[in-house]
């Protein structure tokens, strides 16, 4: 059944709803003449709700933190108790701009800076997502774990740093980080003064998802790299018996099982030869192409490509568990994507295996919410504003992607060609990347530079992102 999005009445009513809670209000700052004496080690702690503060080693010109910080479990209802959410400080000075990072995931402990802090030389917070342990409460409600919830964690966050910070802040993520941001910017839109979003998926109608099937009909350069991934498919489900049967085995000598979430052995080879063709697209590239298995090729070869682009530890418990947050909230809100398979026809034995649900123990229930998709989407297209968004052309999650609408204001969207989902402003040409750059800066109140430096991959970007989850 295909879902319409609803009349904008209701979608205003939806957003109502959403909003109605209003964020806990901040005490205020401390004296400016305090402010200026104390160390930013003390600042940070004495910002409300602060549990404590650890200082780790730091890149050079920086000093780097991790935070303990009391988050509500419901913020509808303060009386439903608080967990522990971290986030860390890249700290630089207290006069450059502020970059409010997410993966939309863990939090990295590695203090690796996003390429927006790295192009205006600012500060940055990385925050780790509600439901990804250890910020999970305890016992976990998982009716609360929406995108208005998560947004209004970040807005409490921001709210006490902000009078250590006071500068020109900008939000920024890639991939389920990058919507996070947005999801951020539409309940609170002035809470940054920017986001740049990076191969960030929007899937407004769920059950809608031809645009996803039809971009592996025409995904790269070349027909027959398209070609022998489908013939890869179905010879993996030919010999199905003897890689489950390894599969098997080399789960049972790494102590991993299936019984939590997927289910069993067989079930999960089959959700990962569906994935490989997604899998390559999404981190490999075009060059890729040459190490294809032929039909013909040796086990051996197939279960090493397989493992390589695909990878068998993932789809066992214990590779998913890590991510059960994200596909309920797929499941939920997100939506998420469908893969061809009129090509292997005969050769499933899994009806809608395809799906969140499969990942998510059945002791959560899930109920989707098709409202939520469509409102952000309205809100992007005719409220949006200071919004860049950067995609991969050869990256399947940017089959649906945000849009600018005639309402969105002083923003941009870029697509790196032959991109995957790690593109990001350094891979565009160099008149767009000076445009985004340019535009960046302004954002963030610091000079704009007339030529950029050569292009780089930024180390320790979004390092949770190795597999199929956004």
């Amino acid at each position: 059944m295909r879902h319409r999005m609803r009349a904008l009445a209701a979608v205003v009513a939806a957003a109502g709803l959403a909003c109605g809670a209003a964020a806990p209000a901040y005490a205020g700052p401390a004296p400016a003449a305090a402010r200026a004496q104390a160390d930013i080690l003390d600042r940070l702690r004495a910002l409300p709700d602060v549990i404590s503060v650890e200082e780790r080693s730091a890149p050079e010109g920086y000093r780097y933190f991790v935070v303990a910080f009391r988050q509500r479990v419901d913020h509808r209802d303060p009386s439903a108790g608080t967990f522990t959410q971290r986030y860390t400080v890249l700290h630089r000075d207290d006069d450059r701009p502020t970059v409010l990072h997410t993966s939309g995931y863990n939090v990295s402990l590695s203090g690796s800076r996003s390429e927006p802090t790295r192009l205006v030389d600012g500060n940055q917070i990385s925050t780790e997502q509600r439901f990804f342990t250890p910020s999970r409460p305890d016992p976990a409600d998982w009716t609360d774990l929406d995108i208005w919830q998560a947004a209004t964690d970040h807005h409490r966050i921001l709210a006490g740093l902000k009078t250590v910070y006071s500068g020109k802040w900008i939000s920024t993520g890639a991939s389920k980080g990058g919507m996070t941001s947005i999801y951020h910017r539409r309940f609170y839109p002035r809470d940054v003064d920017g986001t740049v979003a990076y191969v960030a998926p929007n899937d407004v109608i769920d059950s809608e998802d031809r645009a996803d099937i039809r971009f592996f009909d025409t995904v790269g350069t070349d027909r027959a790299c398209r070609a022998d991934l489908k013939a890869l498919q179905v010879e993996a489900l030919k010999r199905r018996g003897e890689i489950v049967d390894r599969y098997e085995a080399w789960a049972a000598e790494n102590g991993r099982t299936f019984e939590n979430t997927i289910g069993s052995a067989d079930r999960a080879y089959e959700m990962l030869v569906l994935d490989t063709p997604w899998a390559f697209w999404q981190y490999q590239t075009q060059a890729k192409c040459a190490d294809v298995p032929k039909p013909d090729a040796s086990t051996d070869m197939f279960w090493a490509f397989l493992d390589e682009v695909s990878g068998f530890d993932f789809y066992t418990d214990e590779g998913t568990e890590p991510y059960i947050p994200y596909y309920y909230q797929a499941g939920t809100q997100l939506g998420a994507p469908s893969v061809p398979t009129r090509h292997l026809r005969g050769r499933l034995r899994y009806r809608d295996l395809y799906q969140p649900r499969s990942y998510v123990p059945r002791d959560i229930p899930m109920r989707f919410d098709h409202r939520a998709m469509p409102d952000v989407d309205h809100w992007v297209r005719t409220r949006g504003s200071e919004l860049l968004f950067v995609y991969g052309a050869n990256d399947p999650w940017g089959a649906e992607p945000f849009r600018l609408g005639r309402g969105t204001r002083d923003s941009l969207w870029y697509t790196v060609t032959g991109g995957n989902h790690g593109a990001n402003i350094a891979q565009l040409p160099e008149a767009q990347r000076a445009n985004a750059t340019t535009a960046l800066r302004r954002w963030a109140g610091v000079p704009s530079v007339a030529r950029l430096s050569e292009p780089k991959l930024i180390p320790g970007f979004d390092e949770t992102l190795k597999r199929h989850p956004l």
